[in-house]
């Protein structure tokens, strides 16, 4: 007989719990994956739009303005000057950082709804539609290049509409990564999970930017087919709580002998199952012995045990002015206010400068703009390492966040010196700047969700994770319209504008640093013996 490969005896030492864990962890991987590489494409198809007018027209004053050299500067849709309008002006920066801005506004004020209204509906389907929905407006903004729409309007209502589905994922992804995890090695765990985001990014401007020079509506459509494929994938495989196999194990393993009795509701639709042996029995389930007295003088176990479990009541979701009231979360989401700001106008603007101060065109400028989510995987990663083996993770993102603000003002002076300096740059800004965002959207959110305040009411998890994100996405709205006006008088003061809100970011967590800092009880997280919510 054949030796069982080693690959093979090293799978089958896990577990099937360990399994489904696995399962968990890479399926909300690959659906926020999908979340973040549909938001990716208008940043790659800005320097598309206003890099054609442009051209068009130094070509044009270069050639005397020869009517036989327009009809090869000019793209399919002929009724357009030279640009895609209405971003051939001008104020083309405006316009562009309106558009981040209505999304990004959207997305904000939907985030406080979405995750109290989360708590009250099921995971699975709630997730689900907001990725369908978010597949549809995608591929609208990629239609109104195919049907040669012009409208401000149009593309502003697009944005707005697809801000609001896309706050159905974050509480979501968070809620269900969080119940299968618990607060032992959070912070790796978390680390390495919400690399999502810069995969996300690295693969929404690996796919915008291979189209985006011949045909910028596939640039979104593309993207949007993904996100709406990757919500069937989610109605077919995504198991919320480690609680729904148990109760499923326990469904269809139930014999004739045996009622099977649903408790309260749970969290997210959940419902656990209790069982009550009622073989003539008129007795209530409380008051049932678990075995009879023959039973028990002979010491044999029958082979249909008993399983009685007393119903407890349904802990209520909880209040948007409850979870404020957790100790952190105000700093906390102050915090990642400005933290998101300085990351999302990387996320909506790097590519538009990369095209300008290395002269690139809009697919190398996309391509070069990936390395700065490279740097972000790994500092989100470092981050939660350092945060797990300190147990202190107001202090690390204070750190990265202190190194953060001189980093910024090197790189704006080092990317004028080739590329070489700029790719080094890209990738330590990329870890300092997304480190102490991804902590704080990911461990941190989960530690607040499952205070110990909250004695045990794993349903305020979702509110708080929505609370903390939305209050960043204030920051993500403000800081591409911001850069969009500042940058009008020059990139310095964009670089400037980051920089301020690093040190914001840095100023509300002072009180929580010194309080980490001074506390005696303080531990490494790694300890806490691990859980499940």
């Amino acid at each position: 007989m054949a030796a069982v490969p080693p690959g093979v005896r090293f799978l089958v030492t896990f577990n099937k719990d360990q399994w489904y864990r696995a399962f968990t962890f890479i399926l909300t991987f690959l659906l926020y994956t999908s979340f973040h590489l549909s938001r990716k494409p208008i940043s790659i198809v800005k320097s598309e739009l206003h890099k054609n007018c442009s051209m068009a027209s130094e070509l044009a004053t270069a050639s005397g303005g020869g009517a036989s050299q327009l009809p090869a500067l000019i793209s399919l849709h002929t009724d357009m000057d030279c640009s895609w309008k209405p971003f051939d002006k001008n104020n083309y920066k405006q316009l562009l950082g309106a558009m981040d801005y209505s999304f990004l506004f959207a997305y904000a004020i939907g985030m406080y709804l979405s995750g109290i209204i989360g708590e009250r509906l099921p995971i699975r389907l709630y997730l689900t539609v907001g990725m369908l929905c978010s597949g549809l407006f995608t591929c609208l903004f990629g239609l109104g290049y195919i049907y040669n729409i012009h409208s401000l309007a149009f593309y502003v209502s697009v944005q707005v509409a697809n801000g609001l589905v896309q706050t159905t994922g974050w509480p979501s992804v968070v809620t269900c990564i969080s119940n299968w995890f618990g607060k032992g090695r959070r912070g790796l765990v978390m680390g390495v999970w919400n690399s999502h985001t810069s995969v996300g990014n690295i693969l929404g401007s690996l796919i915008a930017g291979s189209y985006v020079s011949s045909n910028w509506g596939m640039s979104f459509i593309v993207p949007g087919i993904i996100i709406a494929a990757m919500g069937v994938v989610c109605f077919l495989f995504l198991i919320e709580h480690p609680n729904d196999l148990k109760t499923m194990h326990a469904q269809s393993s139930s014999p004739v002998g045996r009622t099977a009795c649903t408790g309260w509701s749970g969290v997210n639709g959940h419902k656990d199952m209790y069982l009550q042996f009622t073989q003539g029995s008129t007795k209530g389930g409380d008051e049932e012995p678990l075995l009879d007295r023959e039973t028990a003088a002979s010491g044999r176990v029958p082979l249909q045990q008993v399983v009685v479990v007393k119903s407890e009541s349904e802990p209520s979701a909880i209040s948007f002015m409850g979870a404020l009231r957790i100790p952190g979360v105000i700093e906390f989401s102050l915090s990642l206010l400005f933290a998101k700001l300085v990351s999302y106008t990387f996320l909506f603007w790097l590519p538009l400068y990369i095209t300008k101060a290395a002269h690139l065109d809009a697919k190398k400028a996309g391509d070069l703009s990936t390395l700065f989510d490279v740097g972000g995987i790994v500092g989100g990663i470092l981050a939660g390492v350092i945060s797990d083996k300190l147990g202190k993770r107001a202090t690390t993102c204070a750190v990265m966040l202190l190194l953060a603000a001189p980093t910024l003002y090197g790189f704006s002076m080092i990317s004028q010196f080739g590329l070489g300096p700029t790719v080094a740059m890209l990738l330590v800004c990329g870890g300092l700047v997304n480190g102490p965002y991804a902590l704080i959207t990911t461990a941190v959110s989960a530690d607040l969700g499952t205070h110990k305040s909250l004695k045990g009411n794993a349903r305020a998890l979702s509110t708080v994770t929505a609370i903390i994100d939305g209050t960043g996405s204030v920051g993500a709205a403000v800081g591409p319209l911001l850069a969009g006006v500042l940058s009008a008088g020059g990139w310095d003061q964009v670089f400037y504008m980051l920089m301020t809100a690093d040190f914001l970011a840095l100023l509300f967590l002072l009180r929580l640093v010194k309080k980490e800092l001074t506390s005696s009880k303080s531990r490494p997280i790694s300890t806490v013996e691990l859980k499940e919510h």
